[in-house]
């Protein structure tokens, strides 16, 4: 990657100067976690070096007790060569001449082993990875499916995935981003699927970032590759996030292309349409016929999330002009503060409670739930600085709001609904109408790598249209987003 200089330095026969270099470069004697063990075998000094709470101890005792019944002969006339295709049994380990490789192994979990008057180290990648226990991610609950989801650990999210995709030509690409963290990240995709056009932008991206860490993970990932497109000042998610395995396969199926980011349980799909962040899992666990109802009333929460207080603001304030039909809308009583403001306190009471329950200890969020959505609501009615219509719909639209399955897109919409209740609160209809299609324009402006936005609208698409209304049988769904395929003119197939 660019985000790092390379240097350079041979690994020396002299095992003194091997330790040395390791002191100076990564600090193995101020370190206390990262443990050197000396020992002797076939007449020669070895030294293991590693980190401690990644070190497979019965791994290395194994390796070691073999190592020290060997003789002298047994490893000439090359001790690392021999040592390598012989008599260090184990799977993953490779040979190094360069020092610097070397201290990158070392800090990043596997065990070096050094001989004395050789010019090469073996590395073996016998660590054990800190790990909570595989569990259903929060956001991402099902009523029906499986319960497992992704972790913190890289090689864990990659053999979930390899689960569920036993296909020949599933391929994971790693490479290494920002200097000093030095964070793994994984390119998957299916081969035979995947757009080599979408491919090569992704890794051009990914070749690009230039800074010293990612301490955020798959955000960082993320806003390194969003930096200086069009969606920089834009709101709205460009990419996907899913913790669950099950979901990202399908995406794999369809063509998309992941990026997993050690450290983090979060794994980025893309490219996406708006479309796909309003899709749940929930809807293909249950029968074509009821995830198809869970889908169109998550699209209705959508739009009552997005529009629902804005258009019912600016029709109450309309008062008198409003139509017989309609004049059930708007406040009984005079309200003592203006609507607008009532709604943007509102808005923000939502978002305290919100953020109250986040950093909560789980024995208080109900309780705290309560007095924030129940008491507080019912004291500020009765106090007389909120209607109760005004409570009432700012509940339905947080209700709303949660229903929306892409945590990404539902801040989005919040956002949008804040402007659209600011600017049809001062300028009325015309001025929510004009804010909608700016709104609506932004929208179709936006890509994701190539991919349209708004897509199977803009460009109306009648196959993808039908997709996205409809929850297909798993027995036929077996077409490909054809904008996941530039340069094929079929739709399907």
């Amino acid at each position: 990657m660019q985000s790092r200089q390379r240097r350079t330095q041979p690994v020396s026969s002299d095992l003194a100067a091997n330790r040395r270099f390791l002191d100076d470069e990564i600090g193995l004697e101020s370190c206390f976690e990262l443990v050197a063990k000396k020992f002797g075998f076939a007449g020669r000094e070895a030294l293991l070096v590693g980190v401690d709470g990644f070190i497979k101890d019965g791994i290395l005792l194994y390796i070691v007790d073999s190592l020290t019944r060997l003789e002298a002969a047994d490893v000439l006339p090359n001790p690392m060569e021999k040592l390598h295709e012989r008599f260090v049994a184990y799977m993953e380990c490779e040979l190094m001449d360069d020092m610097y490789d070397a201290a990158d192994e070392i800090i990043s979990g596997p065990v070096v082993l050094f001989v004395d008057g050789a010019d090469q180290c073996l590395v073996i990648d016998s660590r054990t990875y800190p790990m909570r226990a595989v569990e259903e991610p929060d956001l991402e609950r099902v009523m029906r499916g499986p319960r497992d989801g992704f972790g913190e650990t890289l090689v864990i999210n990659l053999a979930l995935l390899r689960r569920r995709v036993r296909d020949y030509s599933l391929r994971t690409e790693l490479v290494t981003i920002a200097a000093r963290s030095q964070t793994d990240v994984s390119l998957v995709y299916l081969q035979d699927l995947a757009s080599e056009d979408f491919l090569q932008k992704i890794r051009d991206s990914l070749d690009q970032i230039d800074v010293d860490a990612a301490p955020m993970a798959e955000r960082s990932v993320v806003d390194f590759l969003t930096e200086g497109r069009k969606s920089r000042l834009n709101p709205y998610p460009v990419v996907r996030f899913t913790e669950r395995p099950d979901v990202a396969a399908e995406y794999l199926f369809e063509g998309h292309i992941l990026i997993v980011v050690d450290g983090s349980p979060a794994v980025i799909m893309l490219p996406t349409t708006a479309f796909h962040h309003l899709q749940h899992a929930e809807e293909f666990h249950e029968s074509v016929f009821n995830g198809t109802f869970v889908r169109l009333v998550r699209y209705l929460a959508v739009l009552i999330a997005w529009v629902g207080t804005p258009l019912w603001l600016v029709l109450a304030q309309a008062g008198d002009a409003l139509p017989p039909a309609l004049e059930i809308i708007g406040p009984r009583e005079a309200p003592a503060i203006p609507l607008l403001v009532q709604f943007l306190f509102g808005e923000v009471g939502v978002e305290l409670i919100r953020m109250g329950l986040v950093h909560t200890p789980n024995a208080l969020a109900t309780s705290l739930g309560i007095i924030g959505a129940v008491l507080l609501g019912e004291l500020a009615v009765e106090v007389g600085l909120f209607n109760s219509e005004v409570v009432l719909y700012v509940t339905v639209s947080a209700l709303a709001y949660f229903a929306v399955p892409s945590w990404e897109m539902s801040t989005a919409l919040r956002l949008s609904r804040v402007l659209l209740l600011i600017v049809g609160g001062i300028l009325g209809p015309g001025g929510l109408a004009a804010a909608l299609l700016l709104n609506i324009i932004l929208l179709a402006r936006i890509d994701s790598w190539g991919v349209p936005y708004l897509w199977p609208l803009i460009p109306f698409d009648a196959h993808g249209f039908l997709d996205i209304l409809y929850r297909r049988p798993m027995s036929v769904s077996k077409r490909r987003p054809w904008v996941l395929r530039p340069g094929d003119p079929t739709r399907g197939g």
